[in-house]
Protein backbone atom coordinates (compact mmCIF):
# COMPACT_ATOMS: atom_id res chain seq x y z
CA UNK A 1 0.00 0.00 0.00
CA UNK A 2 1.30 3.54 -0.90
CA UNK A 3 2.35 6.08 1.78
CA UNK A 4 -0.90 8.46 2.52
CA UNK A 5 -1.08 11.61 4.42
CA UNK A 6 -3.79 13.68 5.84
CA UNK A 7 -3.96 17.19 7.26
CA UNK A 8 -6.10 17.77 9.65
CA UNK A 9 -6.38 21.53 12.10
CA UNK A 10 -6.78 20.95 15.39
CA UNK A 11 -9.71 23.10 17.03
CA UNK A 12 -10.00 22.11 20.04
CA UNK A 13 -7.35 23.87 22.74
CA UNK A 14 -6.03 21.66 25.75
CA UNK A 15 -6.84 18.27 23.70
CA UNK A 16 -3.88 15.69 23.92
CA UNK A 17 -1.99 15.07 20.44
CA UNK A 18 -2.81 11.15 20.76
CA UNK A 19 -6.35 11.74 21.88
CA UNK A 20 -6.68 13.85 18.62
CA UNK A 21 -5.45 11.36 16.42
CA UNK A 22 -7.31 8.48 17.85
CA UNK A 23 -10.37 10.28 16.71
CA UNK A 24 -9.27 11.56 13.88
CA UNK A 25 -8.47 8.22 12.31
CA UNK A 26 -10.82 5.67 12.50
CA UNK A 27 -9.35 1.51 12.48
CA UNK A 28 -6.34 3.06 14.84
CA UNK A 29 -5.70 2.26 18.31
CA UNK A 30 -4.59 4.47 20.86
CA UNK A 31 -0.91 2.81 20.70
CA UNK A 32 -1.33 2.86 17.20
CA UNK A 33 -1.35 6.36 17.47
CA UNK A 34 0.92 6.90 19.88
CA UNK A 35 3.76 5.03 17.63
CA UNK A 36 3.06 7.28 14.62
CA UNK A 37 3.72 10.14 17.37
CA UNK A 38 6.82 8.51 18.16
CA UNK A 39 7.92 7.64 14.69
CA UNK A 40 7.62 11.19 14.04
CA UNK A 41 4.94 10.31 11.63
CA UNK A 42 2.46 12.99 12.89
CA UNK A 43 3.66 16.79 12.83
CA UNK A 44 2.46 19.48 14.56
CA UNK A 45 3.04 22.91 12.17
CA UNK A 46 5.60 20.86 10.70
CA UNK A 47 7.36 19.62 13.79
CA UNK A 48 7.25 16.98 16.05
CA UNK A 49 5.69 16.54 19.54
CA UNK A 50 5.22 13.99 22.33
CA UNK A 51 2.35 12.10 22.47
CA UNK A 52 0.68 14.21 25.82
CA UNK A 53 1.36 17.27 23.62
CA UNK A 54 -1.58 19.51 24.35
CA UNK A 55 -2.84 22.22 21.77
CA UNK A 56 -2.99 26.02 21.87
CA UNK A 57 -5.96 25.85 18.70
CA UNK A 58 -5.62 26.24 15.12
CA UNK A 59 -2.54 23.95 14.96
CA UNK A 60 -2.08 22.01 11.46
CA UNK A 61 -1.72 18.29 11.90
CA UNK A 62 0.03 16.36 9.35
CA UNK A 63 -0.39 12.64 9.47
CA UNK A 64 2.26 10.22 7.02
CA UNK A 65 0.78 7.03 7.03
CA UNK A 66 3.98 4.49 6.69
CA UNK A 67 4.05 1.32 4.76
CA UNK A 68 2.26 -1.49 6.91
CA UNK A 69 4.76 -4.40 7.58
CA UNK A 70 3.07 -7.56 5.56
CA UNK A 71 -0.04 -9.26 7.69
CA UNK A 72 -0.23 -12.56 7.45
CA UNK A 73 -3.19 -13.68 8.94
CA UNK A 74 -4.16 -17.49 7.58
CA UNK A 75 -7.74 -18.66 6.65
CA UNK A 76 -8.86 -21.73 8.68
CA UNK A 77 -11.75 -23.58 8.12
CA UNK A 78 -13.68 -23.10 12.07
CA UNK A 79 -17.38 -23.35 12.24
CA UNK A 80 -19.23 -20.72 13.19
CA UNK A 81 -22.44 -19.59 14.19
CA UNK A 82 -23.57 -17.44 11.56
CA UNK A 83 -27.45 -16.02 12.50
CA UNK A 84 -27.07 -14.02 9.53
CA UNK A 85 -25.30 -12.84 6.48
CA UNK A 86 -25.31 -11.07 2.86
CA UNK A 87 -23.00 -9.81 0.30
CA UNK A 88 -21.87 -6.85 2.92
CA UNK A 89 -22.09 -8.08 6.54
CA UNK A 90 -22.35 -11.13 8.92
CA UNK A 91 -23.69 -11.70 12.51
CA UNK A 92 -22.50 -14.31 14.54
CA UNK A 93 -23.03 -15.64 17.36
CA UNK A 94 -19.71 -15.97 18.95
CA UNK A 95 -18.66 -19.01 21.57
CA UNK A 96 -16.98 -18.42 24.74
CA UNK A 97 -13.27 -19.61 24.70
CA UNK A 98 -12.89 -18.08 21.03
CA UNK A 99 -10.61 -15.07 20.48
CA UNK A 100 -11.91 -12.18 17.94
CA UNK A 101 -8.40 -11.20 16.46
CA UNK A 102 -5.23 -13.29 16.04
CA UNK A 103 -2.12 -11.61 18.55
CA UNK A 104 0.69 -12.58 20.60
CA UNK A 105 -0.15 -16.18 21.80
CA UNK A 106 -3.47 -16.49 19.65
CA UNK A 107 -1.98 -16.62 16.15
CA UNK A 108 -4.51 -19.41 15.28
CA UNK A 109 -7.98 -20.49 15.91
CA UNK A 110 -9.23 -16.84 15.94
CA UNK A 111 -12.71 -15.43 15.10
CA UNK A 112 -10.79 -14.11 11.98
CA UNK A 113 -9.18 -17.06 10.77
CA UNK A 114 -12.50 -18.43 10.61
CA UNK A 115 -13.87 -15.73 8.56
CA UNK A 116 -10.65 -15.39 5.96
CA UNK A 117 -12.06 -18.73 5.12
CA UNK A 118 -15.73 -18.13 4.84
CA UNK A 119 -15.12 -15.00 3.11
CA UNK A 120 -11.94 -14.92 0.92
CA UNK A 121 -12.61 -11.72 0.19
CA UNK A 122 -11.79 -10.47 3.67
CA UNK A 123 -7.55 -10.70 2.47
CA UNK A 124 -8.23 -7.38 0.22
CA UNK A 125 -8.25 -5.15 3.12
CA UNK A 126 -5.14 -7.06 4.74
CA UNK A 127 -2.40 -3.47 5.70
CA UNK A 128 -5.47 -0.86 4.46
CA UNK A 129 -4.01 2.26 6.13
CA UNK A 130 -7.69 3.39 6.90
CA UNK A 131 -8.87 0.30 8.17
CA UNK A 132 -5.96 -0.75 10.06
CA UNK A 133 -5.46 -4.90 10.62
CA UNK A 134 -9.27 -5.01 11.32
CA UNK A 135 -9.93 -7.82 8.51
CA UNK A 136 -13.86 -7.00 8.65
CA UNK A 137 -13.73 -6.77 12.28
CA UNK A 138 -16.65 -3.68 13.84
CA UNK A 139 -16.17 -4.26 17.62
CA UNK A 140 -14.73 -7.36 19.81
CA UNK A 141 -15.88 -9.23 22.62
CA UNK A 142 -13.71 -10.84 25.08
CA UNK A 143 -12.31 -14.61 24.91
CA UNK A 144 -14.41 -15.55 27.53
CA UNK A 145 -18.01 -13.41 26.49
CA UNK A 146 -20.58 -14.96 23.95
CA UNK A 147 -22.85 -13.78 21.66
CA UNK A 148 -23.31 -11.16 19.72
CA UNK A 149 -21.24 -9.95 16.95
CA UNK A 150 -21.37 -8.29 13.65
CA UNK A 151 -18.72 -8.35 10.98
CA UNK A 152 -18.41 -6.47 7.54
CA UNK A 153 -16.92 -7.93 4.13
CA UNK A 154 -15.93 -5.29 2.31
CA UNK A 155 -14.06 -2.15 3.35
CA UNK A 156 -17.03 0.65 2.22
CA UNK A 157 -19.36 -1.76 4.55
CA UNK A 158 -16.55 -1.79 7.49
CA UNK A 159 -16.39 1.91 7.25
CA UNK A 160 -19.94 2.96 7.31
CA UNK A 161 -20.43 0.49 10.85
CA UNK A 162 -17.37 1.57 12.14
CA UNK A 163 -19.27 5.25 11.95
CA UNK A 164 -22.18 3.97 13.71
CA UNK A 165 -20.44 2.73 16.40
CA UNK A 166 -18.46 6.13 16.81
CA UNK A 167 -21.70 7.84 16.64
CA UNK A 168 -23.20 5.68 19.03
CA UNK A 169 -26.08 4.66 16.80
CA UNK A 170 -25.60 0.66 17.95
CA UNK A 171 -27.65 -0.76 20.40
CA UNK A 172 -25.78 -3.55 22.46
CA UNK A 173 -27.40 -5.65 25.16
CA UNK A 174 -25.53 -8.13 27.36
CA UNK A 175 -26.42 -10.26 30.53
CA UNK A 176 -24.64 -11.07 32.84
CA UNK A 177 -24.59 -12.86 36.69
CA UNK A 178 -23.45 -10.77 39.59
CA UNK A 179 -22.16 -11.72 42.46
CA UNK A 180 -24.07 -9.45 44.52
CA UNK A 181 -27.29 -7.52 43.84
CA UNK A 182 -26.60 -3.24 43.15
CA UNK A 183 -27.90 -1.21 45.50
CA UNK A 184 -31.23 -0.25 42.86
CA UNK A 185 -33.13 -1.92 40.22
CA UNK A 186 -32.26 0.12 37.71
CA UNK A 187 -29.47 2.47 37.13
CA UNK A 188 -25.89 4.42 35.15
CA UNK A 189 -22.69 3.79 35.64
CA UNK A 190 -20.67 6.56 34.62
CA UNK A 191 -17.25 5.89 35.41
CA UNK A 192 -14.11 7.01 33.11
CA UNK A 193 -12.03 4.02 32.14
CA UNK A 194 -8.20 4.14 31.28
CA UNK A 195 -5.58 1.27 31.44
CA UNK A 196 -4.25 0.69 34.81
CA UNK A 197 -1.11 1.93 35.87
CA UNK A 198 -0.26 -0.59 38.06
CA UNK A 199 -1.22 -3.76 35.97
CA UNK A 200 -1.26 -2.98 32.26
CA UNK A 201 -3.26 -5.67 31.15
CA UNK A 202 -6.04 -4.76 33.20
CA UNK A 203 -7.95 -1.49 32.74
CA UNK A 204 -9.72 0.49 35.63
CA UNK A 205 -11.97 3.50 36.49
CA UNK A 206 -10.03 6.70 36.33
CA UNK A 207 -11.00 10.10 36.32
CA UNK A 208 -8.11 10.49 33.64
CA UNK A 209 -9.73 8.43 31.27
CA UNK A 210 -12.08 8.01 28.75
CA UNK A 211 -15.37 8.95 29.33
CA UNK A 212 -17.53 5.47 29.47
CA UNK A 213 -21.33 5.03 30.39
CA UNK A 214 -23.30 1.29 31.09
CA UNK A 215 -27.12 0.88 32.28
CA UNK A 216 -28.17 -1.68 34.14
CA UNK A 217 -31.49 -3.48 35.04
CA UNK A 218 -32.33 -6.36 37.47
CA UNK A 219 -34.13 -8.96 35.72
CA UNK A 220 -33.93 -11.92 38.62
CA UNK A 221 -32.50 -11.72 42.25
CA UNK A 222 -33.54 -15.39 43.18
CA UNK A 223 -30.10 -16.70 43.92
CA UNK A 224 -27.89 -17.89 46.45
CA UNK A 225 -25.83 -15.45 47.76
CA UNK A 226 -27.50 -11.90 46.70
CA UNK A 227 -26.29 -12.82 43.05
CA UNK A 228 -27.86 -11.50 40.03
CA UNK A 229 -28.82 -11.77 37.16
CA UNK A 230 -28.56 -8.22 35.13
CA UNK A 231 -29.53 -6.43 31.88
CA UNK A 232 -26.65 -4.03 30.84
CA UNK A 233 -26.26 -1.32 27.83
CA UNK A 234 -23.55 -0.33 26.80
CA UNK A 235 -23.72 3.37 25.71
CA UNK A 236 -19.86 3.74 25.01
CA UNK A 237 -17.33 0.83 24.09
CA UNK A 238 -14.50 0.86 26.26
CA UNK A 239 -12.03 -2.17 26.79
CA UNK A 240 -13.49 -4.56 29.37
CA UNK A 241 -16.19 -1.97 29.80
CA UNK A 242 -18.97 -3.98 31.40
CA UNK A 243 -16.43 -5.77 33.56
CA UNK A 244 -14.71 -2.86 34.92
CA UNK A 245 -17.45 -1.10 36.35
CA UNK A 246 -19.40 -3.82 37.66
CA UNK A 247 -16.50 -4.12 39.83
CA UNK A 248 -16.28 -0.53 40.63
CA UNK A 249 -19.73 -0.56 42.35
CA UNK A 250 -18.77 -3.66 44.08
CA UNK A 251 -20.71 -6.07 41.80
CA UNK A 252 -18.08 -8.26 39.53
CA UNK A 253 -19.11 -10.56 37.18
CA UNK A 254 -19.66 -14.27 38.20
CA UNK A 255 -16.38 -16.46 37.02
CA UNK A 256 -14.54 -13.22 36.09
CA UNK A 257 -11.26 -13.81 37.72
CA UNK A 258 -9.29 -11.10 36.47
CA UNK A 259 -11.75 -8.18 38.00
CA UNK A 260 -13.88 -10.24 40.10
CA UNK A 261 -13.04 -12.41 42.99
CA UNK A 262 -9.53 -13.74 43.93
CA UNK A 263 -11.11 -17.05 44.84
CA UNK A 264 -14.03 -17.68 42.18
CA UNK A 265 -16.82 -18.94 44.67
CA UNK A 266 -18.56 -20.82 41.31
CA UNK A 267 -16.21 -22.77 39.12
CA UNK A 268 -16.09 -21.98 35.51
CA UNK A 269 -14.19 -21.69 32.60
CA UNK A 270 -15.23 -17.80 31.36
CA UNK A 271 -17.06 -14.90 32.99
CA UNK A 272 -21.04 -15.13 32.97
CA UNK A 273 -21.36 -12.52 30.43
CA UNK A 274 -23.28 -12.47 27.10
CA UNK A 275 -23.83 -9.96 24.19
CA UNK A 276 -27.49 -10.92 24.03
CA UNK A 277 -29.13 -8.15 21.79
CA UNK A 278 -27.44 -5.97 18.80
CA UNK A 279 -29.28 -3.62 16.71
CA UNK A 280 -27.97 -1.42 13.79
CA UNK A 281 -28.81 0.32 10.16
CA UNK A 282 -27.38 -2.33 7.16
CA UNK A 283 -24.51 -0.12 5.50
CA UNK A 284 -26.48 -0.37 2.47
CA UNK A 285 -30.08 -0.33 2.72
CA UNK A 286 -29.95 1.40 5.82
CA UNK A 287 -32.44 -0.63 7.08
CA UNK A 288 -32.83 -1.00 10.94
CA UNK A 289 -31.49 -4.33 12.03
CA UNK A 290 -31.95 -6.08 15.19
CA UNK A 291 -30.81 -9.82 16.70
CA UNK A 292 -30.97 -11.62 19.61
CA UNK A 293 -29.06 -14.25 21.46
CA UNK A 294 -30.30 -16.35 24.54
CA UNK A 295 -27.98 -17.58 27.06
CA UNK A 296 -26.03 -20.56 26.20
CA UNK A 297 -26.78 -23.99 28.13
CA UNK A 298 -24.35 -24.05 29.76
CA UNK A 299 -24.87 -20.32 31.66
CA UNK A 300 -28.56 -21.70 32.00
CA UNK A 301 -27.38 -24.73 33.77
CA UNK A 302 -24.65 -22.66 36.14
CA UNK A 303 -28.38 -20.21 37.19
CA UNK A 304 -30.22 -23.46 37.64
CA UNK A 305 -27.62 -24.39 40.40
CA UNK A 306 -27.67 -21.27 41.98
CA UNK A 307 -31.18 -20.95 42.87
Amino acid sequence: MPEKSLTLIANHPKQRLDKFLLAHLPGYSRAQAQTLIRDGHALVDGAPQKTGYKFKGGERVTVQFPPRAETSVEPEEIALDIVYEDEHLAVIDKAAGMVVHPGPGNETGTLVNALLARYPELADMMDDSETGDRLGIVHRLDRGTSGLLVAARNRSALLALMRQFQARTVDKVYLALLEKRPDSNTGLIDAPIARDPRQRKRMAVNRAGRSAQTEFEVLDDDFQGDRALVKLKLLTGRTHQIRVHLAFIGCPVVGDAVYGRRKQRVKMKRQFLHAHELAFDHPVSGERMAFVSELPVGLRAVMEKLR
